[in-house]
């Protein structure tokens, strides 16, 4: 950042309150004093001047009993001023006002890193709602349509119209020009181009797309225009869960910001009853006061709540979301991973193998009555049978009576013929119609491009990975071996899988759940932190804390060393802070720091916490599609050594 943006970014009534003190106290120290030799008339206006603001806050603090470092200093400003330290006083006023300033503007870059997602999206957007038909060529036939090459100029075609984004429903058809941020989730329906959705999943380069594929709410459209069905809106869509997630962190308080809030409170009662002590055994007013002014707290008050927005901030732009200060921490504290397998670290696109009808049934009417039972599901089992009977070109019919069956399978209804489906051990699907086997169903999953990467980094920062599934022994074992993980437990339902989750917190473990379906709720909400996927159910995303948005398991290990890195920063601030107030206090008791060297070493050792917390906070993107080759987005095996 420039000096000139820097400056831009204060109070000028500050920088003039500032220059007041600072030239009140030369004056004093240079001149005579004046109306009266120990009460100079220019030192009382300065620090009149200089007070107002550190008044105002230690005033707040009283009405609120809490003892804050304002409060302590303004005690400390005037005993300073009671035994004729003029000069120090207002030089200890200028330095509060100025380490204000900093902490100001440190908290403000922390809360700007996130607040600048919010502002990202369009305010208004192309909406078609008239009901034509989906076709190339505008309603007149004049319009230009999506497909344009990059720098193509495309203007609306005259059946969309200009809406305000929060107008914007399910359903809508949203026209989305070269150079156009996406401002929904949803899949594209005519057009093809390329999207950068790095500030939303982290991936740093840009997706093909075309009809049929999905695009993200805050991706930016690179060239050729789309068209695309509104799926998710508002803060239902990826990028407002996140903005959501923000103004969530930006009003709770995590619980190490309450603890560094008491730890300044007693810090500051330290420091006054070390006052006491001096001046009861040496009875001077000087070493008295430089106590007082030694103690600076405000390095971990301020510096945790700003690693906190930071870190927060970090983590959304590496494709993740963090829903508050409380999972952060939980997060940075994990010693153990545990992974549910499909959907998960496999990518839950199962294929079908083979489908082998029992004597008397076709595989098409095998494939009717499998996929019309599952129509409604959500597990990723039965979306690959009704695709695959979509693919064969076989008619489906909505189930009555539908019930989901947790680790068993579903129950449905399909044409008056009770329709049970649930796994038989092994990879295949068992099909029965009114308790009679009509068929079974192979199918075959692929593991997460990113898996093998993220076990890899988890491991190589000494966490132990477990994999708990529902799924068959052979397969799952299968997959721990591709995937390097030693400790697989396969077969089980979701209430084992729960009695597992309390065993290991039972055994003093830190549990990190992460999960995709209806079925891993329970563990994700029973785990200290509980970590969903983006392709996950609305119900495992609800019961996270942490989403993943792009589904890639690599930015769970970016997001997990984000928060150990908060951690070990906030740690610091911590041992710090105690160890140059308590140094400090026993200096400045013994007369070795007066009352101006003592308030440098306030002033610098809270400036250096405050920075040392502000190195979290992410850079400036340079630019609307940029994707940048921060840190962020390098490979997992880059961030771990």
């Amino acid at each position: 950042m420039s000096a000139g943006s820097l400056l831009a970014r204060i109070d000028r009534t500050d920088l003039v309150r500032i220059a007041v003190v600072a030239a009140c106290a030369l004056a004093t120290a240079l001149l005579p004093a004046w109306p009266l030799e120990r009460v100079p008339l220019i030192a009382l206006v300065g620090l009149m001047v200089g007070l107002w603001p550190i008044l105002r806050e230690a005033f707040g603090d009283v009405r609120a009993r809490r003892m804050s470092m304002e409060l302590s200093m303004l005690l400390a400003i005037a005993a300073a001023a009671a035994i004729g330290e003029w000069v120090t006083a207002l030089i200890i006023a200028a330095f509060v006002l100025a380490a204000e300033i900093l902490e100001d503007l440190s908290m403000d870059r922390g809360r700007e890193a996130l607040t600048d997602l919010m502002s990202f999206l369009p305010e208004s957007v192309q909406v078609r709602r008239t009901g034509a038909a989906e076709k190339d060529g505008s309603a007149d036939g004049t319009a230009a349509r999506p497909g344009g090459g990059a720098g193509t100029v495309v203007d609306a075609p005259a059946d969309f119209r200009d809406v305000p984004l929060a107008e914007v429903r399910v359903g809508d058809t949203v026209l989305v020009p070269p150079g156009g941020r996406v401002p929904v989730d949803g899949a594209v329906i005519a057009g093809a181009s390329a999207v950068d959705a790095s500030r939303v999943t982290g991936e740093s380069l840009p997706v093909d797309v075309g009809p049929g594929d999905g695009v993200h709410a805050g991706s930016v459209n690179q060239m050729g225009a789309l068209e695309v069905r509104a799926e998710r809106v508002g803060e239902d869509s990826s990028y407002g869960r996140i903005v959501r997630a923000v103004r969530e962190a930006q009003s709770t308080e995590a619980p190490a910001q309450r603890l560094a809030d008491r730890l300044a409170a007693w810090l500051v009662y330290i420091a006054l009853a070390g006052a006491a002590v001096t001046f009861l055994l040496t009875r001077d007013l000087t070493a008295t006061i430089s106590v007082i002014l030694v103690a600076g707290a405000c390095g971990i008050a301020a510096g945790t709540p700003l690693a906190v927005l930071a870190a927060i901030a970090r983590t959304a732009r590496t494709g993740a979301f963090v829903k508050g200060g409380a999972q952060l921490e939980a997060l940075s504290a994990v010693d153990t991973v545990v992974f549910d397998k499909t959907g998960t670290l496999t990518t839950g696109d199962l294929q079908v193998v083979s489908v082998r009808p029992a004597d008397g049934m076709s595989v098409a009417r095998l494939l009717r009555l499998a996929g019309s039972a599952e129509l409604y599901s959500e597990h990723p089992t039965g979306r690959v049978l009704v695709r695959r009977a979509r693919e064969m070109g076989i008619p489906l019919e909505a189930p009555t009576d539908f019930a989901a069956l947790p680790g068993r399978g579903i129950r449905a209804r399909v044409a008056g013929a009770l329709v049970e489906i649930g796994g038989s051990g092994d990879s295949r699907i068992q099909v029965r119609t009114d308790g009679a086997r009509i068929g079974s169903v192979r199918l075959a999953d692929t593991v997460r491009p990113g898996s093998a990467g993220a076990i890899s980094a988890l491991r190589a920062r000494g966490l132990r990975v477990l994999m708990l599934t529902g799924d068959a022994p052979a397969t799952a074992h299968a997959i721990g071996r591709e995937l390097g993980i030693e400790d697989v437990e396969a077969g089980l339902l979701p209430e084992q899988k729960l009695a597992r989750i309390d065993a290991e917190i039972a055994a003093g473990h830190r549990l990190a759940m992460v999960g995709d379906g209806v079925n891993d709720a329970p563990a994700l909400l029973r785990a200290d932190v509980g970590i969903a996927m983006g392709s996950g159910t609305d119900v495992a995303q609800e019961s996270a804390g942490v989403v993943l948005i792009s589904s890639d398991p690599e930015d769970l290990a970016r997001t997990l060393l984000i928060a150990r890195r908060a951690r070990r920063i906030v740690t610091a601030n911590f041992a710090g802070t105690i160890a140059v107030d308590l140094l400090g206090i026993v200096l400045a008791a013994v007369g070795m720091l007066n009352p101006l060297a003592a308030a440098l070493v306030h002033v610098g050792s809270e400036t250096a916490f405050i920075l040392n917390s502000a190195r979290l906070i992410p850079g400036r993107r340079t630019g609307v599609g940029s994707s940048g080759t921060s840190s962020e987005h390098r490979p997992v095996g880059s961030l771990v050594r």
